[in-house]
């Protein structure tokens, strides 16, 4: 069997910050390879290094130093309009406050990465409505966030990071904002879309949101030390029924 190819790979990157004339070392010589089809989950405290190892990843910054391989380019030098495109075309986020515009359907809000690609207007909304179908929800194509649920607008936050066909969905604190049983409705999609080869990686502070992974990476004082493979990753479809057996009455 063929391994997986890299889809990440860095080498010695680092981020700097100035701040009040005094120099920040937010991420120092990271390491680390992430092959296509990986679920991978970082973790951190507060000023870890996991947000800006994220934003680094998620082509949302560009280092201070060091090199970053993604999907076979280095992109360490991207200018911001390189970065832009690679983002639009190649990655999907998911983040803890949905992000959707207000006044908009969740088909609106699906297709808003397809209209900044230039697609035409009805090949956009075929593939909005796919999306949402695919992530359960084909009967709320129509409706607005105020109509939806919590769990429902993240599912329509997850069906805007897939309409693209992206090689990475990055999604930070996903389940933050969600009660526990809808966060673990939204780890089992994740390792849906997982099993069927989109490589995954969940930003969390929380060590039960983490064992859904397959491997863990852990930040403290912008430095990465330790990376875990999680030998037997809790089954979301399990915990679900798990989690309604105990709440049964």
């Amino acid at each position: 069997m063929t391994p997986a190819p890299p889809l990440i790979e860095t080498h010695g990157l680092s981020r700097d910050y100035e701040v009040g004339g005094h120099t920040i070392h937010a991420l120092h010589d990271l390491n680390t390879t992430i092959t296509a089809g990986e679920f991978v989950a970082i973790m951190g405290p507060s000023g870890s290094g996991k947000s800006t190892s994220m934003h680094l990843l998620g082509c949302l910054d560009t280092p201070s130093s060091g090199k970053f391989l993604f999907d076979g380019l280095d992109i360490s030098e991207f200018s911001s309009d390189a970065l832009a495109e690679t983002r639009n075309r190649k990655i999907g986020f998911v983040f803890q406050s949905f992000n959707l515009l207000a006044r908009a359907s969740a088909q609106r809000n699906v297709e808003l990465p397809l209209l900044y690609g230039g697609m035409k207007h009805s090949k956009r909304a075929e593939k909005a409505a796919a999306a949402l179908a695919a992530v359960g929800l084909a009967d709320r194509v129509q409706h607005l966030p105020t109509q939806l649920s919590g769990g429902q607008m993240q599912r329509v936050a997850i069906a805007r990071a897939l309409v693209n066909d992206p090689v990475l969905i990055l999604a930070d604190e996903p389940t933050g904002a969600l009660d526990t049983r809808t966060g673990i409705e939204i780890m089992a999609l994740f390792q849906e879309l997982n099993a069927r080869g989109i490589t995954i990686i969940v930003v969390t502070h929380e060590q039960e949101v983490a064992r859904f992974a397959k491997r863990v990476l852990r930040f403290r004082d912008g430095t990465l030390i330790e990376d875990e493979a999680i030998a037997k990753p809790t089954d979301a479809a399990v915990a679900l029924k798990e989690f309604d057996r105990r709440d049964a009455p």
